[in-house]
């Protein structure tokens, strides 16, 4: 307990053991998400699994490139030589971690050419999907593994709470949301805010803008403040020019695109597609957007509890994710289920709802659910003490659930 205070790490079991197959190999791991989910402690956490299995602190070699005491290795030469050099003096196998990987142009001839000469073991973090899943694939195809880290979860807000503050609520989680630093502080809601805030701004500004050298940010935050604040949702580019023109902004249909597409690689926004659960195909029209975190969405928004069914959704969503379901919308003749979820041979169905106040609210939330006709787990979520399950279909109430491992 005083090692994990002392070197402020928190567990995470889910990502060691998706990563852990790959340890040792000659495969590069690429850990990438939103800037602070927690990629460096990810880091930190296989480090320490790496010495618990009997390798030495020596053989480590870490460079993060946002600290200025590297501001010199940016350049792909220097990298290389740098690292050829330290890999040379490690006796036995050396372990080598890059943190926002990104700051190096042209990082993946390095990665690729110390992959192949050197034996060494190589993991990689980064905060844009698209930078590191284009480049990679075209130096390393089949030779690289991508993990998406995302901020915490309800599992992991609660160990992190529980370790550091001894205690933790679904409440707590609503209004502080996953950062792993605000999970693991006692600070004020304005503080809180000040905090995520500054996260959003360093997504737009370093992972975003600079990169596609977008001129009108106001524009291009108005229109991922837009998608923030209508999470849970369906989006079309359509509605989003819509919504700008009735605020006196015209835009292209294709610039809206564009800049949610920004949104998705920097793991600001989650996009998830639409299902046809009659047909058994994805629908290529209208999405739904989850944001990265949402009580970063709340500091950004501002509407507090008033959207507490898009909270909920985006919640369950995140934590889908996480467990490694691919995430979409489903699509009924008549009415939609809020996620279909499916990883290797499993689908399942799930409805999220606030509460479940009356028998109108009842008949939606189930009905869509007694409305799909295969024998797939079919649940209802739910804030409600008092759960009422019906015809075969779970009722769960929220916490509970994001804690369970049954599904």
């Amino acid at each position: 307990m005083e090692e994990k205070r002392a070197l402020g790490l928190i567990e995470r079991p889910r990502y060691i053991a998706q990563i852990e197959p790959f340890i040792e190999t000659d495969v590069v791991k690429v850990l990438s998400g939103l800037r602070r989910s927690g990629k460096s402690g990810m880091l930190k956490l296989i480090q320490r699994w790496l010495r618990e299995h009997g390798v030495r602190e020596n053989q480590f070699i870490s460079v993060n490139f946002e600290d200025y005491n590297f501001r010199s290795l940016t350049r792909p030469d220097a990298l290389h030589e740098y690292l050829a050099a330290k890999i040379a003096e490690v006796n036995g196998r050396a372990y080598v971690f890059l943190d926002e990987i990104q700051e190096v142009s042209n990082f993946e001839r390095v990665v690729n050419s110390l992959r192949a000469t050197t034996g060494a073991d190589i993991y990689l973090t980064g905060s844009n999907s698209a930078l590191l899943s284009g480049e990679l694939a075209t130096h390393l195809a089949g030779r690289y593994v991508q993990f998406t880290i995302y901020p915490f979860g309800f599992e992991e807000f609660v160990h992190a709470r529980q370790t550091i503050l001894a205690s933790a609520t679904f409440r707590d989680y609503l209004d502080v949301g996953g950062m792993p630093y605000l999970a693991t502080k006692e600070l004020d809601s304005h503080s809180n805010a000040i905090y995520l805030r500054d996260i959003y701004g360093s997504v737009v500004l370093k992972d975003i803008v600079a990169r596609h050298a977008i001129r009108d940010i106001h524009l291009f935050e108005k229109i991922s403040t837009f998608a923030l604040a209508n999470t849970g949702n369906v989006i079309s580019s359509g509605s989003m020019t819509k919504f700008l023109k009735s605020e006196n902004v015209r835009v292209s249909t294709q610039t809206v695109l564009n800049y949610l597409e920004y949104c998705t690689q920097a793991y600001l926004l989650n996009e998830t597609r639409r299902f046809d659960v009659v047909g058994k195909e994805q629908l290529k029209t209208l999405s739904k957007f989850y944001a990265a975190d949402h009580a970063l969405r709340g500091a950004i928004v501002g509407d507090g509890d008033a959207q507490i069914q898009g909270v909920l959704e985006n919640i369950v969503a995140l934590e889908a994710m996480r467990r490694g379901y691919d995430v979409q919308v489903g699509v009924l003749p008549a009415g939609e289920v809020d996620f279909v979820l499916k990883k290797d041979r499993l689908t399942r169905y799930i409805q999220v709802t606030y509460l479940m106040a009356d028998a109108r609210n009842e008949e939606r939330e189930f009905g869509a659910l007694e409305r799909i006709s295969d024998n797939y787990p079919k649940t209802v979520v739910s804030m409600d003490p008092l759960l009422r399950p019906r015809a075969g279909i779970e009722h769960r109430e929220i916490s509970e659930f994001l804690l369970a491992e049954d599904w």
